[in-house]
């Protein structure tokens, strides 16, 4: 009997210890997913692209698929809509304090587009959070129109302090973006001192126009040659008569990485990946203008490959400072505006400066027209001593249109009030 009795004994003791071991399986489970301490985001596979994930070792080297964190909408929209159609993409580089001007170019481009963003965004890892709260701190109806990616800088190893010293810190990144973004087919970059003053889409539908040997499309440097750099300074070929600005650069990447680039280094074409380097050996002791003249070399042998938009499409201070010389601005207004050599944020441009605080202060969901363009307007009639402002009425002639369009919107993201009675 007492041999039964302990047989039973042993048993539930063995129960009780099988069902702790169990609980706390299931229990130390639970805690690891829901605490949330470390947590990897996969980006969205829409139809305009997308990227994988790479090992922790190699996520500096652009040849490789990078690491990076995302938004893919859902938050803003409750659920992904699988009826969008495929996404614009905008990519920009942004280091040191460049995180305000950033911000507000993003503003201005989320402000006027119609098709959705995806912006791809890259920064040095320390201003990663700060894009993040910037961006999810802006209202639900404004977020449901753009997804982004946050990108590190990533150059090749073997080069990487060559490049990034390469005229401003992280210019040169946008050189790789074929090698990181390998699943995206097209993308527009930007300068982070440009400012939008019309939807996105107008410069996306370039795309469309590019004849079967086009790649990329740029504006010029400038109009005039008198006046121009390139003609006048560069001790490199350049393309075209004044050479091109790269501040925006609509690239179709899929061609860029397998067209083969004719070049004065070799009789024979080359890949981009294979021409970047040998290119910068061979001329780093000529440029000025960093990556910007590595363009302007490689379209100056491949000429064909290069789509030329009007310069309304790149407005700078070079088209008004010595009087206006921008003839497709004068007849339509300026669609895209840049405001290079730190014109925002000094006194020597300040109907540059007055667009670029009056879009940095617009709140999203107030009248586009009161609470921006006709503060604008009131500012640019104080910058008529400056050539710059004597031509303000290029600045506001397409904005002016492109607010009007806001506002009329049916209001499902752009005004969150519209169509409701206004209180009293």
């Amino acid at each position: 009997m007492r041999r039964y009795i302990r047989a039973l004994v042993l048993c539930m003791v063995f129960a009780v210890f099988s069902g702790l071991f169990v609980y706390s399986k299931l229990f130390y489970s639970d805690v690891s997913v829901a605490s949330g301490a470390k947590r990897v985001f996969s980006p969205p596979r829409d139809p305009g692209g997308g990227q994988g994930a790479a090992s922790e070792t190699d996520h500096r080297n652009p040849q490789r698929d990078n690491r990076y964190s995302t938004r893919d909408g859902s938050d803003a929209l409750g659920s992904k809509d699988s009826r969008r159609p495929p996404s614009m993409h905008l990519a920009v580089v942004t280091c040191g304090e460049r995180l305000e001007e950033t911000l507000t170019m993003i503003k201005s481009a989320v402000l006027f587009s119609i098709k959705l963003l995806h912006l791809h965004i890259f920064a040095e890892d320390q201003l990663h959070a700060s894009f993040v709260e910037a961006l999810e701190l802006w209202p639900g109806f404004v977020r449901s129109t753009f997804t982004y990616t946050l990108h590190p800088i990533s150059f090749p190893s073997d080069n990487a302090k060559e490049w990034k010293k390469l005229f401003k810190p992280c210019a040169s990144q946008r050189l790789f973006l074929p090698l990181i973004l390998k699943d995206v087919d097209s993308v527009v970059y930007v300068d982070s001192d440009i400012l939008f003053l019309q939807p996105v889409d107008d410069l996306w539908s370039f795309l469309s126009r590019f004849d079967p040997s086009q790649l990329a499309a740029m504006a010029p440097e400038h109009e005039e040659p008198r006046i121009a750099w390139y003609n006048r300074f560069a001790m490199h070929p350049f393309y075209g008569r004044t050479g091109v600005n790269s501040g925006v650069m609509l690239m179709n990447m899929t061609r860029m990485r397998s067209a083969y680039f004719k070049n004065d280094m070799t009789p024979v074409g080359l890949l981009w990946e294979e021409l970047l380097m040998p290119l910068l050996q061979k001329y780093k002791l000529n440029i000025t203008w960093g990556d910007q003249d590595l363009l302007n070399i490689i379209f100056h042998h491949n000429p064909e490959m290069l789509l030329e938009f009007p310069c309304k499409w790149n407005y700078r201070p070079d088209h008004c400072i010595y009087g206006s010389n921008c003839a497709s601005a004068e007849e339509d207004g300026v669609y895209v505006m840049h405001g290079n050599r730190g014109v925002y944020h000094d006194q020597k441009q300040p109907a540059f400066r007055a667009v670029y605080q009056s879009i940095k202060k617009y709140v999203f969901g107030t009248d586009p027209v009161t609470s921006l363009l006709d503060a604008l307007v009131e500012e640019l009639s104080k910058t008529t001593h400056t050539y710059c402002g004597k031509s303000h009425t290029l600045l506001t002639k397409k904005l002016a249109r492109s607010l009007a369009n806001v506002k009329k919107d049916d209001g499902d993201f752009r005004n969150p009030n519209a169509g409701r009675p206004l209180p009293g």
